[in-house]
């Protein structure tokens, strides 16, 4: 209430008062000014409790603002302390792990046949069509790891893999054997020095396939595959999101039993991470590829080139191409010079320096309910300008593998494969243009210990049936690939056989 409206409330109830109170004006004055004087020290009284709530206000949020940086620098502290302090010695252990597969392949007369994923001339440039019922030999892979971890929380990893792939059925096979390392390499992970974006970043060296190539299985068909011997650093974090791995590679160009007659392409690669995405990067140099010679003194390529780059955009999805649950991953991948071998980057060292190619690759694995699972996949590529200047080889693969639930250890797996391709090799190593489509499908009653109808656990044993056929004029291609041999030829062929599968 404002003080005039008081004043004059007050003054009517005095005036209001009986004749015989007899109220002098002065009494009733001197009331109100003492009642003024009230008012103006309660006003007094509020205005200086209204600053002192605003000066607590003020006081509060800044000693929550100083709590929060304490909290903040004991949490630093409390891991620094932990990354400082001595942590459990680890010996760790050896780790044994390994893939294999091997299996009987044979035709319709019991006799030899002709197989594997890359049993098409399209194979030449990395055109797969499917494994299943198509794989007629023995490849086995031995991985001896050793882990540790230091007393400082730094960790250790030693690993080396010894592999090995034949096509005979003997039990003796030193003499056709391709015993290989195909890697021997150690990383150091959790360094306590390191800090930032490096915190947790993995450092390595040696000789390994990259951590992060990933393939298309029932394809036997690498997506991108990166090898060779060299260093690199792992999970360099910009952000929760963000990460990025950097590797210099080494590959040698040349002839097994003439280690003289070799180029050396250096692989530089930037591989970036961003949740799904994924972006890689690659350069590579061969200096004198176009001076390389055969063991007996002949220039290989005399224009081969001598740099390339390459690069891949990808998505890897962890639904069924964002429809429903399962997994998906796909990749555009493109190739100039050396690069244009987009698959296993840097390995061919007959291309052209004007040499570029195309390659898409995607798939996808998902459960369709009523104990059936579909996977399908799509390769394709195109090249131009590849061995010789108007060459090109274009192909494409549609793959869809169906495995359905019969018991808790039986399935039924069907797959069907279906490639077309127009290839123009202009004289290159005697080849001849055609084109023209093929067609596998194959029937496999398979038995599991577990885990049936999950299309990437293993072991599996399996028998199976596989009819393909093409168009003839694709036996023109060549006299040594597999439709070019004799009793191998269009009009439809029946193959049958068993084959196991295992990796742990």
């Amino acid at each position: 209430m404002k003080k005039s409206t008081l004043a004059v409330t007050l003054s009517t109830l005095l005036l209001s008062t009986p004749a015989w109170a007899d109220p002098s004006m002065s009494s009733i004055e001197a009331r109100l000014a003492a009642l003024e004087q009230r008012l103006q020290a309660a006003e007094q009284r509020a205005s200086a409790a209204e600053i002192r709530a605003e000066n607590a206000e003020k006081q509060a949020q800044q000693l929550a603002a100083v709590q929060q940086q304490n909290q903040a620098a004991a949490a630093q502290i409390t891991t620094n302390t932990a990354k400082a302090q001595p942590r459990p010695v680890d010996n760790g252990g050896f780790e044994f792990h390994g893939y294999a597969r091997s299996g009987l392949l044979m035709n319709s007369s019991a006799a030899r046949t002709q197989g594997g994923p890359t049993v098409t001339p399209a194979g030449e440039t990395g055109g797969h069509v499917g494994r299943l019922g198509n794989e007629p030999d023995t490849y086995v892979e031995l991985n001896l790891e050793h882990k540790q971890t230091l007393e400082n929380g730094a960790t250790t990893r030693f690993k080396a893999m010894l592999a090995d792939g034949q096509r005979t059925y003997n039990d003796w096979t030193a003499a056709s054997s391709d015993l290989n390392l195909r890697q021997a390499f150690v990383e150091l992970g959790q360094l306590p020095t390191f800090s930032g974006a490096f915190d947790n970043a993995t450092v390595w060296a040696g000789k390994r396939f990259d951590r992060d190539n990933f393939d298309i299985h029932w394809i036997d068909s690498d997506v991108v595959f990166l090898a060779g011997t060299g260093a690199g650093i792992y999970d360099m974090k910009w952000s929760d999101q963000a990460r990025s791995n950097i590797s210099l590679y080494g590959r040698t160009f040349g002839d097994i039993e003439n280690n003289e007659n070799t180029a050396q392409n250096y692989i530089l690669s930037l591989n970036n991470f961003a949740g799904p995405v994924q972006l890689m990067v690659s350069g590579m140099r061969a200096k004198d590829n176009d001076d390389r010679r055969d063991i007996d003194g002949f220039k290989v390529k005399s224009d081969a080139a001598e740099t390339g780059v390459h690069a891949l955009l990808g998505l890897h999805n962890d639904s069924f191409y964002g429809l429903t649950e399962g997994t998906s991953k796909t990749a555009l991948l493109y190739g100039h010079g050396l690069g244009a071998e987009v698959k296993s980057i840097g390995s061919d060292g007959a291309l052209l320096p004007e040499a570029n190619t195309w390659r898409l690759a995607s798939y996808g694995i998902t459960p369709l309910g009523g104990g059936w699972h579909i996977a399908p996949a799509l390769l394709a590529q195109r090249s131009d300008d590849r061995y010789v200047k108007g060459d090109s080889y274009d192909w494409a693969t549609a793959n869809l593998r169906l495995i359905q639930e019969i018991t808790q250890n039986f399935e039924m797996q069907y797959e069907g494969s279906y490639q077309y391709m127009d290839l123009r090799p202009a004289g290159y190593n005697n080849r001849n243009a055609v084109s023209g489509s093929f067609t596998k499908l194959t029937v496999a009653p398979t038995l599991k210990a577990g885990d049936v109808g999950d299309f990437l656990k293993r072991p599996e044993i399996r028998l199976f049936a596989t009819w393909m056929d093409w168009d003839h004029r694709l036996d023109n291609y060549a006299s040594d690939d597999a439709f070019g041999s004799k009793g191998f030829d269009a009009g439809g062929e029946w193959n049958f056989g068993v084959q196991m599968e295992t990796w742990f």
